[in-house]
């Protein structure tokens, strides 16, 4: 039986689905970002990229702890 993801990563299958881009990617634009935090992460992916704010938030939560080893 597979588990149900739960968190930031449940949106990843819709966030791919509808910006037609892998997560991986997604990751790497904003490890490459010069900015530092996360709210300016999230609206510079909702405006220079056009997602919506949930999903901006999730790309940049998951990314941010993955970093931090969370």
């Amino acid at each position: 039986m597979a588990e149900t993801v739960k968190g930031p990563a449940s949106y990843f299958p819709s966030i791919e689905k509808k910006y037609g881009r892998p997560i991986a990617e997604w990751q790497e634009l904003i490890r490459a970002s010069p900015l530092p935090k996360h709210m300016e992460l999230v609206g510079w992916l909702k405006s220079e990229h056009g997602l919506g704010h949930g999903h901006a938030n999730a790309l940049v939560a998951h990314t941010l702890a993955e970093d931090s080893g969370k």
